[in-house]
């Protein structure tokens, strides 16, 4: 199996008035990519710069950013032929993605829905996100470093300049190939894109991980149709495989996360997070986790609940006296 290890740089509205803004919000204008090989070993590369077709001025952050102007851009090829050159050099060996973070899939993909291309997938990409991999390798697996930071980290040579596509690509391979070095076990967690989410319930996804479990949920036409579904709500422990009576019901501090502490008689209080997430055509999905926490976060999270409750009276009371 080969690693795609895959940048993307773009542009966006200057104005924010554009129609196209609602259906591509940034627009894709230069593609990065380096191949590696199951050992780690870079085997090939691609480059290349894409004319814009939406967003004809350049944003003036873009440009501080990426010391490209838009002249340059105009020397590059239509989108939908880069990417069909780079779908052909991605090959028909089995790949993985790659990135720096976790945007890169998403804004790929909606480049391609944009140009009506066939999608990549029907369904989420796992991929690897070499950002979180970093962070589990070498710090305390939530802090999020900038791509220069973990060079400078691994003592990795600076010889291209950053924030073009392929010198990010590059760097970024770079520290792939370290950790399947020296520390191979992180590859294992995977992350998921879900531009395209699950479609019925047997494309759901559920993985377990050293520290907590995910699932994706298929999609639901609204929030409260999730929240009647009983693999949305539950909750259950993800060693003994028993489902858990709730300790603290699911609450939401905004509308979008919500929570709940559960416990188990052999393993203790497991917490539950869900996300509410929105697909392109407005309806729903839920991204959860699950992790077992200590007392004393469980004593937060009943902090967090109570000051939620306190804090919506408030504005119960206020609104009555206006």
């Amino acid at each position: 199996m080969n690693y795609i290890v895959l940048d993307l740089e773009w542009n966006q509205s200057n104005t924010g008035l554009e129609k196209e803004r609602a259906t591509l919000p940034f627009e894709i204008i230069e593609v990065g990519a380096i191949k590696l090989d199951d050992t780690g070993v870079m085997i090939s590369e691609f480059s290349e710069i894409v004319k814009p077709q939406v967003y004809r001025e350049m944003h003036h952050i873009t440009s501080k950013l990426i010391h490209m102007q838009m002249q340059e851009l105009e020397r590059g090829r239509a989108f939908v032929d880069v990417m069909q050159e780079f779908l052909e050099w991605c090959g028909e060996e089995d790949y993985v993605f790659c990135t720096w973070g976790s945007s890169d899939l998403t804004e790929l993909q909606r480049n391609m829905k944009f140009h009506n291309m066939t999608p990549l997938s029907e369904g989420p990409i796992s991929f690897l996100d070499a950002q979180k991999l970093f962070s589990i390798a070498y710090e305390d697996r939530k802090l999020r470093r900038t791509l220069e930071y973990a060079i400078d980290y691994l003592r990795i040579e600076k010889d291209i300049p950053f924030h073009r596509a392929f010198s990010d690509a590059y760097y970024t391979a770079k520290i792939l190939s370290i950790l399947m070095e020296k520390h191979y076990d992180v590859l294992k967690n995977v992350s998921y894109d879900v531009f395209v989410p699950p479609q019925d319930r047997t494309s759901e996804i559920k993985v377990q991980f050293d520290t907590y479990t995910k699932y994706i949920s298929r999609v639901f036409d609204s929030k409260a149709e999730a929240f009647a579904d009983k693999e949305v709500i539950s909750s259950k422990c993800y060693f003994c495989h028993r489902n858990l009576r709730k300790k603290l019901k699911w609450f939401s501090i905004n509308g979008r996360h919500y929570y709940c502490v559960a416990y188990c008689e052999k393993h203790g209080f497991l917490k539950g997070k869900i996300r509410v997430r929105k697909t392109e055509d407005q309806k729903y999905f839920v991204v959860k986790t699950t992790k077992f926490i200590s007392e004393e976060e469980v004593k937060e999270i009943v902090a967090r609940k109570e000051h939620v409750k306190e804090m919506r009276k408030r504005r119960r009371r206020k609104r009555d006296h206006s």
